[in-house]
């Protein structure tokens, strides 16, 4: 039962956080919010200090992907606030679940324009533009009702970023009031008829395939199941990666825009999509043409027909209609079946080696260092989306942290801060480029400080590479992609890290493994095709 008492704003704020369960922010304190940071000092709920408020933002999306909970950035207002934006922007367009805690402009000088500290036009509105809410509230009385509601939102349906602003006056003002508690959800499950329908078309195939999106993270284990009830093949998008063991004899890998996958797809006679909106970020070029029936599982109802219209569709639980599938279809069936799916294996992996030829070895070298459970946050860099995606085999979900759809640069590496911190008993590895760890090299500092032992490989191009291809593509004269390289191992030492220059591939194996088990972070610095 929760009872009356007198708080202040701050205090509502912090209690209701922990009553939600959350025992980690990632925060920067400021003027405007010491009155959070008052209460924070005093309570359960650990703060990792960030460098910048984009390293807060990514940070907790990372948490949030390798917890399966939210994750909290704590920042003040204005300027602060809209450094969180492109981090908010990323969560929104893969769908994690991130909550920005920030004060905004007191109740009595609300965006006047005269000069007051931190205020912007209309910070409200700069959020809400990239969060699925952003809730202003008005007095320490709504406090708690706001932070129930930011998890409502963050956990019924489609998980997307909300933001609470609390004005200053507010977080200083006291009134007797209530905690915010949790609120139980009930769990969407689809209709039974279509339900039916789908088990129906399932028991009639002859080649079935399932896609797994990032939706499905949270249902690998019915996934895996389903697969091997009906022999089917499994392909998983970017942020599904892993939710199938990639060593799994029905996997084809995270390569769902590669040419043998879109045939894969053309020649199943169904396939089941699961919490993905088969987009142009994973299928790279357009929508796959399906002969077959196509199944679509999402929770949201707005996003089960976007690119590509299903044959059934089935709007609920990933985990609810997987397991419904698989008790209606019984027990026996087809069970695992190799021959088909080696085949198509085979084909796939020819096809990710040559593209990801540049970086095969690196790979190798990352993938004989890595347990079953490891998690690798990726950048926006061609290593990562050429490279790794299809060629670095993960095997749990969630085991690949990657900026899609969105794609900002800079996300790596306060992304595995989130995840060291959410699972420090699992190794955490980050891979960028060396254009995009300079949009958060600081946050190096911030690992050192919490003596995270993550290994920062940064793969040096000497620039923005894959836009320096582009524009040689089209003929144009590169420009403004060419960036001196640092020293990145020193720059790692300046910080509070190990950092090394690697040399081969073996070295990279051999500091890698060293690197797994330090007291702090390790940059390595990678020269992009060997070059020293």
């Amino acid at each position: 039962m929760w009872h009356v008492a007198l708080m202040t704003g701050g205090e509502v704020l912090v209690r209701s956080l922990a009553a939600h369960g959350i025992d980690v922010v990632f925060g920067i304190p400021g003027n405007h919010n010491l009155s959070i940071y008052e209460h924070l000092a005093s309570s359960n709920i650990r703060h990792v200090l960030s460098r910048h408020e984009q390293g807060c933002g990514y940070a907790a999306d990372g948490y949030a992907r390798s917890s399966g909970r939210p994750g909290v950035a704590l920042v003040t207002a204005g300027p602060a606030v809209l450094n969180t934006l492109a981090a908010l922007g990323q969560a929104y367009s893969d769908s994690i679940p991130v909550l920005l805690v920030s004060p905004g402009m007191p109740l009595r000088h609300p965006y006047r324009g005269n000069g007051h500290l931190h205020e912007t036009k209309d910070q409200h509105a700069a959020v809400e533009a990239v969060v699925a809410a952003s809730y202003r509230v008005t007095s320490v009385a709504e406090i708690g009702n706001a932070v129930s509601q930011a998890f409502a939102d963050m956990t019924a349906g489609r998980p997307r970023p909300v933001h609470i602003e609390v004005p200053i006056d507010v977080l200083d003002e006291s009134a007797h009031t209530q905690v915010g508690c949790p609120v139980d959800l009930p769990v969407v499950t689809a209709p039974a008829d279509q339900l039916n329908r789908a088990a129906a078309a399932l028991a009639e195939a002859s080649r079935p395939g399932i896609v797994v999106g990032g939706g499905a993270r949270s249902a690998a284990t019915e996934v895996r199941l389903l697969a091997e009830r009906l022999g089917a093949t499994v392909v998983t998008t970017t942020n599904g990666k892993g939710v199938l063991p990639e060593d799994h004899p029905l996997s084809l890998g995270a390569g769902a825009h590669l040419p043998a996958i879109a045939e894969w797809a053309r020649t199943r006679d169904v396939i089941i999509a699961v919490g993905t909106d088969l987009g142009s970020s994973d299928l790279w070029n357009g929508t796959w043409q399906l002969d077959g029936t196509l199944v679509r599982i999402d929770i949201d109802p707005r996003q089960i027909g976007v690119n590509v219209r299903p044959d059934i569709a089935l709007v609920s639980d990933a985990t609810r209609a997987l397991r419904s599938l698989r008790q209606q279809l019984g027990e026996g069936g087809v069970g695992l079946v190799g021959g088909e799916a080696a085949a198509w294996a085979l084909r796939v992996g020819d096809e990710a080696s040559a593209e990801g030829a540049l970086w095969r070895d690196e790979i190798q070298a990352i993938a004989g260092v890595l347990e079953r459970d490891a998690i690798v946050a990726g950048d926006s860099a061609a290593v990562c989306y050429y490279g790794m995606r299809a060629n670095l085999p993960l095997h749990a979900p969630g085991g690949f942290l990657y900026p899609t759809g969105y794609g900002t640069l800079g996300y790596g590496l306060p992304a595995a801060i989130g995840a060291k911190v959410a699972a420090p008993e699992r190794q955490v590895v980050a891979v960028l480029g060396d254009g995009g760890i300079m949009y958060t090299l600081p946050e190096l500092a911030s690992a050192a400080a919490e003596g995270l032992a993550i290994p920062v490989i940064v793969v040096d191009n000497g620039g923005y590479g894959q836009i320096r291809r582009n524009m040689e593509l089209r003929g144009y004269a590169p420009l403004g992609v060419d960036l001196p390289s640092p020293d990145f191992a020193a720059a790692g030492r300046a910080l509070g890290c190990h950092g090394v220059t690697i040399e081969t591939p073996e070295h990279l194996s051999e500091q890698l493994a060293k690197a797994l088990v330090q007291d702090r972070p390790t940059v390595l610095h990678v020269m992009e095709g060997g070059a020293t």
